[in-house]
Formats: C-alpha cells, structure tokens, sequence
C-alpha cells in the first residue's frame, strides 16, 4: 500500500500581500444540534490542540483557534484544516462542527453564525469582500452590538451595517459615546484588533436544566435557576475557586438560543449573589410567554479563591449567609450533594439524572 500523496506546499506570499485568514471560529453541535457537555466540549479543545495552542475557548460550545503556524506545518490552508477539524470531530466524537474562518476574530464568528450546520465558510481578507459580506446585514448582527445599541442606531437610519460603516465616525459617537461609536464604527468595517487569548474549558463552570415539557411559567424558570445557581456555588467552593461574571443560555422550543452574560459586582461563589444575577438576566430578557426547553448557567473567568478581594460589610446578616452556607456544604460532604436544598426548589420531586443519592437519614421531599 502506497502513501497517500501530500498537497503540494503553498507558493510563499510576497512581500505587502493580505495575510491569508488564518482565525477559525468552531460552534460545536451533537447530531441532534444539542450543546455538547462540558466533558466532551474539553475533549473537543484537546482535538483543536493537535493543530495549534492558540486557542480560546468560548464555552459552553464555541472556540477561536489561530492556525496561522500550522499552515505550512500542514501545507494546507485554513479551510484545509478546517475541514481536518470538521473530519475528525465527527469521526471521532460524533459532534458536527460549524467553522467560520476570517482574518479576524469578528469576521470569523460572523462567518459561522451565518453558515448552516455542519458548514464551512470563509471570508477572504479583501476589503471588498469584508464590505460585501457585512453590508446587509442588520445593525443587530454586529458581534457587540447588543438590542439597546441596535435601536439606538435605527433611530437614525443606521439599520444596516453598510449605513453604519458609511456614517462619519463623529456621528456614531454622538450617538453611542466616545468610545462605543469608534469600535463600532470599526467592527462595521470588519476591523477586530482583539488577539486570541490562549485559556482552558477550566476557567469557567457551567450547570444546565432541561425540562420535561417546554415551559412557559417564568416562576418555574426561577426555580431552575435557583437550582443551577446553588449547585454552581457547590461546586466552585469545593474547588477553592470564584466567578468574576455569569452567562444564561436559554434554549427556546424551536431550538434558537439567547446567551446574555453579566459582570459579578466582586468574585464570589456564594450562592445569593449567584442566584441574584441570575434572576436579573432572566429578567432582563423579558421572556414572558416563550416557550423555554432549557436554561444554563456559566461561571465565567474563575479564578482561586485565596487570590479574590472580598468586600467586608457591616451587615450582620451577610456573615450569617457565608456561615449559613458553609454548614450546608459540610452537610452536603457527609450526607451528599442532595441531602440539603434550597426551599424553592422542593417542587422538584427527584433529582435530576445522575445525581448521587441521598445519605443516610436524609429527609426526601
């Protein structure tokens, strides 16, 4: 049996050329288009890791991966070895890969969010293209410009990408500030100078609830909420770890997601903030009749708990919830992570699959 002949190597780039994209931005989905778990979403960074170590991970599902050293590595380009990656996560792990590729962070992640499951797309580095790729999309597409932004930019006409791009900078920062107007004003031209920082699945935590019907009582929502909120907290304070911000996804019955993310006003693992946080971006999405299939809960940019500031209060009962909580997780130690749970969530009458059983003496609702 014979090798397989290899491509041949890319001619070298002369001098002043466009850099060739290089940035992969891969969404990972199971066959039935679910979010992979946490263990499988590491298993999925490890593959991307055989390419390059420049990689980002965007949990629960996503990643940016620079593979400008691998290209002569390879002798591939980045489609090349996009299609390596798309190849061996389903052969392997049975997860289809949807990658956009684009010479920046921005234009990568558009280019997967506009491509179909499973699909591959690039944009090339011609300023052109970038225009032509961006200009008709809404005003709301623009990674970073958020539903607030979006109507305040179509109250001028700026609807569209293209009109965004074609307005004076000066304009968009008289309607946005100083600061807000000139990225996007850049971002409209498919300018992202933001660098892929190399991190690890480890610095965030996350926890999901699927229910057994899609549901429509926010109250109920709350309540998973709750419990999300208080298992991450067990969970981080096991570690010896805290959260400096927390992201919802929230998956509708057509399979659509909505990801909002909110900074911690300090890093903590304690359980009210969490939860408080996590009502105020459920709220903030003024769901009211939707039809939710799941919701799930990130503790994003973790760090360890001995290096976090802790703001001291005056408040008696603050330090009463801290000693509260800690009797909890003993108890929790010793009789399992179940034997001791919030009241709200007593509506539950069993735990949820894969959940260790009740100690000795516990008390089942």
């Amino acid at each position: 049996m014979t090798a397989a002949p290899r491509p041949p190597a890319a001619p070298p780039e002369p001098p002043g050329a466009p850099r060739r994209p290089s940035l992969l931005h891969v969404r990972f989905r199971t066959a039935d288009d679910t979010p992979v778990s946490a263990g499988r979403f590491e298993q999925l960074l490890r593959l991307l890791a055989q390419f390059t170590p420049v990689i980002e991970a965007l949990p629960p599902d996503a990643a940016l991966a620079d593979v400008r050293g691998a290209l002569r590595y390879f002798d591939r380009d980045a489609a090349g070895i996009a299609e390596l990656v798309r190849v061996r996560a389903l052969a392997w792990h049975g997860v289809r890969c949807t990658i956009g590729i684009g010479a920046n962070p921005l234009l990568a992640r558009m280019a997967a969010q506009g491509a179909a499951p499973g699909e591959i797309r690039a944009v090339p580095d011609d300023t052109e293209a970038v225009a032509a790729f961006l200009g008709r999309r809404p005003a709301s597409a623009l990674h970073g410009v958020g539903p607030a932004t979006a109507r305040a930019l179509c109250a001028y006409g700026l609807d569209s990408v293209g009109r965004i791009a074609a307005a004076p900078p000066a304009t968009l920062q008289r309607i946005l500030g100083a600061k807000t107007g000139r990225v996007v004003y850049e971002r409209a031209r498919g300018i992202d100078p933001t660098p892929v920082t190399p991190n690890a699945a480890a610095r965030s935590m996350g926890a999901e609830h699927r229910f057994v019907h899609d549901e429509l009582d926010p109250a109920r929502r709350r309540r998973a909420l709750l419990s999300l909120a208080d298992e991450l907290g067990a969970r981080m304070r096991a570690s010896g770890q805290v959260a400096r911000a927390l992201t919802l996804t929230v998956r509708y019955a057509d399979r659509s997601t909505t990801t909002r993310t909110r900074r911690l006003d300090g890093p903590t693992a304690h359980g009210p903030a969490l939860t408080g946080a996590a009502y105020a971006l459920h709220a903030a999405l003024g769901l009211q009749r939707a039809r939710v299939r799941s919701v799930a809960l990130r503790a994003e940019d973790l760090c360890r708990a001995e290096l976090a500031a802790r703001q001291l209060t005056f408040d008696p009962s603050d330090d009463k919830a801290h000693r509260i909580e800690a009797a909890v997780d003993r108890a929790r130690a010793r009789f399992g992570a179940w034997s001791v749970r919030p009241a709200a969530t007593l509506g539950r009458t069993l735990p949820p699959p894969g959940a260790k059983p009740l100690g000795p003496g516990a008390a089942r609702p």
